[in-house]
């Protein structure tokens, strides 16, 4: 099969723009809890749908009283909080257009988006964050109206005021103005400009239209109406300056589920217990590190054979388990029932305490999701949905659906999305959600083909018209012996190693492949820890190589584990164990991919030395 569509859902007919999403809902459910708002005692504030709309209105006309004209661009820079949601629904309710900006990108990337997309007005979360976009709208070279931050209490002297003097400036402008600005953007008219996070170039702004926007939030919704629930809740604690963050978000809006949003993603498992959430969505390393932790405290305990027979357990729990989604006839098995019993009592029903009691799903995106990781915790009681898509598609394109997931693969596309294979294997999208063009029309030259948008991804469907992921294709190595080689599999066998962040492949051009091997410092040193044992590690272009007999032993047999699966032309020879700061965004995106190139670059030493 070489394409694969599905049709749409829901109408768009009768909605002029996204923001007709929250007018809906506050009419039909206006004492409906929306949100969960930190407080400063520690505590979560509940926030209605009325109660929402009503500030999202207020700081709307204080845009508006500023001098905010429709299609003017508003930046916003901050965490992921309350605040972010209230300025992102304000901005459209102004008829703006939405520039969102990743809290951490430096001063220079922040002058670059801004002075791009012509901001006119900007919102930091903080003091810092204000101070940098007021530095780069003085060199927009544009009229500008200021930057404001969203802490009340913030010093920051730089800053134009906080969100309260906006709104307070704004209680001239009459509710038949602010509907007037409200609705003088259509469907067709961009909605927001966001810069990709760039894991393979220069970052380019995507616009985004709210056909796209409408188009994904109302056939998700309906795709999803047994997880999306107005009796569900969720935590969002991805950046909101990512596209999935913001379409999750207005998906929940619309369907009445309850949202909190976490800033620290270090503080999710301990906020779980009290959220007690229905619904997650994470990226690959969350759950990696969910297992992971799970089979060290076994350990701690003198239980990791156990565990080890817990996980083959969970695994073929859930394989079954999907066995029988598919219609397939599964013969009994009263010993695994007995065990995955056993284990249940033990240990499962531990984890999902872990996670609040009361998930009934986790979306994973943004990354590969290993098959035995997604089969591990469908085996435990909570399924993994697996989906995929870009900036450019408004997130998700395609994925599996509730009743029907198959691991290894990331789903069918999503209603009133179509999913082609050309003859090179690329991974092409067309349909509601899909983009129309970049901000510079420059980059549009190589972006289509055939009315289809060229992801760069490499895949192939399956008989049911599933999308099975297969690699980047800027990414495909090939070495001095003609051969062309894809990384993916073999890097996402590594990547399963808990010790191992990252697994990055090498070899273009030479005559073997080789591999860096980027550590997960936490889960390395509870290892060393546990093993009685130290390392130490020199620095290099910000890349710290690591030479220790033991751990490179170790990591050794998930190497050789990895060159099982593939053929000898795919093999790696030689590799090296490199410690690598992830905080730092120059190595990798906000959602935790690894920017290959840079890493390549900074550690040519050591890959040149495994060719010596």
């Amino acid at each position: 099969m070489i394409e694969s569509t599905t049709p749409p859902l829901a109408s768009l007919d009768g909605h002029r723009n996204v923001t007709d999403l929250l007018v809906a809902r506050a009419d039909a459910a206006p004492d409906h809890i929306a949100f969960e708002v930190a407080t400063d005692a520690g505590a979560w504030r509940p926030v209605t749908t009325r109660a929402f709309s009503d500030e999202v209105r207020a700081l709307a006309k204080g845009f508006i009283a500023h001098g905010i004209r429709p299609g003017d661009p508003i930046a916003i820079m901050a965490p992921t909080r309350y605040e972010w949601a209230v300025a992102d629904l304000a901005a459209w309710f102004a008829g703006a257009v939405v520039v969102p900006i990743y809290e951490t990108s430096s001063p220079t990337q922040v002058c670059a988006i801004v002075a791009d997309a012509g901001v006119r007005l900007a919102i930091g979360g903080t003091s810092a964050h204000t101070e940098v976009l007021q530095a780069a709208l003085a060199h927009a070279g544009h009229v500008t109206l200021g930057a404001w931050t969203m802490d009340a209490g913030a010093s920051a002297a730089s800053a134009s005021g906080t969100l309260d003097d906006l709104v307070e400036s704004g209680v001239g402008v009459s509710d038949d103005d602010l509907e007037t600005r409200r609705t003088s953007a259509g469907q067709q008219d961009p909605a927001t400009i966001v810069y990709t996070s760039g894991t393979t170039g220069e970052p380019k702004g995507v616009v985004l239209t709210h056909r796209n926007f409408l188009g994904q939030v109302l056939n998700i919704a309906a795709a999803y109406r047994e997880i999306v629930t107005d009796t569900g809740n969720t935590v969002i604690f991805l950046p909101l300056a990512h596209v999935l963050a913001r379409g999750l978000q207005l998906i929940c809006l619309a369907s009445g589920m309850r949202i909190a949003h976490l800033a620290d993603p270090t503080t999710v498992v301990a906020t779980l217990d009290t959220l007690r959430p229905t619904f997650l969505v994470v990226v690959p390393r969350v759950l990696q590190k969910i297992e992971a932790a799970a089979a060290a405290k076994a350990a701690d305990k003198g239980l990791a054979r156990v565990w080890d027979r817990a996980r083959s357990t969970a695994v073929a729990w859930g394989r079954r388990a999907e066995r029988m989604d598919a219609g397939r006839r599964i013969p009994r098995d009263l010993g695994l029932r007995l065990r995955h019993r056993l284990f249940d009592a033990l240990f499962f029903r531990r984890l999902r305490a872990v996670m609040g009691g009361r998930v009934g799903y986790i979306l994973s995106g943004g990354a590969a999701l290993d098959a035995e990781l997604s089969l591990f915790f469908r085996g435990i009681g909570v399924p993994v949905i697996e989906g995929y898509g870009l900036t450019e598609t408004t997130a998700p394109l395609t994925g599996n659906l509730p009743g029907r997931i198959a691991s290894g693969t990331v789903g069918s596309p999503l209603p009133g999305l179509t999913v082609r294979i050309s003859d090179e294997g690329e991974v092409l999208a067309r349909g509601v959600g899909v983009f129309d063009g970049y901000r510079d029309p420059a980059h549009d030259a190589d972006a289509f083909v055939d009315g289809f948008f060229r992801t760069g991804d490499l895949g192939r469907l399956d008989e049911q018209g599933r999308l099975i992921l297969e690699g980047r294709l800027k990414d495909v190595i090939v070495t001095s012996n003609g051969k062309t080689i894809v990384p993916t599999r073999w890097e996402s066998a590594v990547e399963s190693d808990p010790l191992v962040s990252h697994a990055v492949m090498a070899g273009e051009g030479k005559p073997y492949l080789s591999a860096l091997l980027v550590l997960d410092a936490e889960q390395t040193l509870a290892w060393a820890d546990a093993a009685g044992i130290s390392f130490s590690a020199t620095a290099e272009s910000g890349i710290r190589s690591v030479d220790d007999p033991a751990l490179r032993a170790r990591l050794q047999q998930s190497v050789d584990a990895a060159n099982a699966l593939v053929a000898r032309s795919e093999q790696v020879r030689r590799f090296s164990v490199v410690l690598a700061d992830l905080d730092d965004r120059t190595l990798v995106t906000p959602t935790l991919k690894l920017k290959r190139s840079v890493v390549l670059d900074r550690a040519a030493a050591t890959v040149e030395d495994l060719y010596l």
